[in-house]
């Protein structure tokens, strides 16, 4: 079990978490991950807290826990690869009920890698009507 100090509980963590962070996802489960802000840029230094999201699609409510319990269990033994300060929010997905602990376990080190891994030329995607990427080229726009 996680202990106290590395648990989210506030929505507000959950909400900051899931608009800033980085996502990474695997057939079972997705993680946000949000670093630890820079030096002085005011609190979220200490332990590194984990939050999970399991919803009704995952099963009943004893299914749920169960994968609940599980990956809880998975993130104990990873807290140490997340630096001080940093939050995490595990969501699982329904094929996550059925899955054996070690296939679990090898997509959260997957997502987990991935989504901790820095980005290269990171600049975010502009949504909205002046995104440059959801423009068709002359080619796919003759073909409808």
């Amino acid at each position: 079990m996680l202990s106290p100090q590395n648990r989210m509980r506030r929505s507000t963590e959950f909400g900051l978490v899931m608009r800033t962070g980085r996502r990474a996802g695997r057939d079972a489960l997705g993680v946000v991950y949000a670093p630890p802000p820079p030096a002085g840029a005011g609190p979220g230094h200490g332990a590194p807290r984990v939050g999970f999201v399991v919803s009704k699609a995952v099963g009943n409510a004893v299914v749920r826990k169960r994968v609940q319990r599980r990956l809880r269990h998975l993130m104990r033994d990873r807290l140490s690869s997340l630096p001080e300060g940093s939050l995490l929010v595990v969501r699982a997905r329904p094929l996550a009920a059925s899955l054996r602990y070690d296939t679990l376990a090898a997509q959260l080190d997957g997502a987990l890698a991935s989504a901790m891994r820095p980005r290269k030329n990171a600049t975010r995607r502009r949504r909205g009507p002046g995104a440059s990427g959801g423009a068709r080229s002359g080619e796919e726009q003759a073909d409808r």
